[in-house]
């Protein structure tokens, strides 16, 4: 069974600045709940369109993920224990200033898709970025997997949206979340 969730906010920092925040790898970790322990164990970086090979490297400029690059990380799967699991994402679409897709290669999921969507968007003579992220996912394992869904993945997905909304301001302004 596919499951499909959206979560949206809007930040009042212009879109150019939030969608390079979001490109950068790096900045995923920044982004989880403390208590998931995300690490970034590797990245195979592919420039984005327009962009050169080492500007997209980990140099003095910010690191790009374009539509082709690997993403590898640790992360813990019950917050409360220590075992840790790898999710393997990679990019598969990319269009500047508007949106970026990624897929699990490996993960959790037996089928996970996530798309990052962008648009400036002014609010009270405030120039922002709304910000969506439209998920769809499959579990697996039949009637355990309905189960998990219901009594635990759901949440968690809420509560990891909760906090990025609750972080990602702050740090688009230079704050500590």
């Amino acid at each position: 069974m596919t499951y499909d969730g959206q979560f949206e906010q809007w930040v009042p920092v212009p879109l150019e600045q939030v969608f390079l925040f979001f490109t950068n790898p790096g900045n995923l970790p920044r982004i989880m709940p403390p208590a998931t322990g995300t690490e970034v164990v590797r990245v195979h970086l592919v420039p984005p369109p327009g962009v050169a090979n080492e500007q997209s490297m980990i140099t003095d400029h910010q690191p790009l993920a374009g539509a082709g690059s690997e993403l590898v990380t640790s992360f813990r799967v019950l917050p409360f224990l220590p075992f840790r699991a790898q999710w393997i994402a990679l990019i598969t679409q990319f269009e500047w200033n508007h949106h970026f897709a990624d897929v699990q290669k490996k993960g959790p999921f037996r089928r996970f898709q996530h798309r990052h969507e962008f648009e400036a968007e002014t609010r009270n003579g405030v120039e922002g970025t709304r910000v969506r992220d439209v998920i769809a996912y499959e579990i697996g394992f039949g009637f355990l997997g309905a189960l998990a869904q219901k009594l635990f993945v759901a949440r968690q997905f809420r509560k990891i949206f909760a906090y990025r909304q609750s972080a990602l301001e702050g740090l688009l302004q230079g704050k500590r979340p």
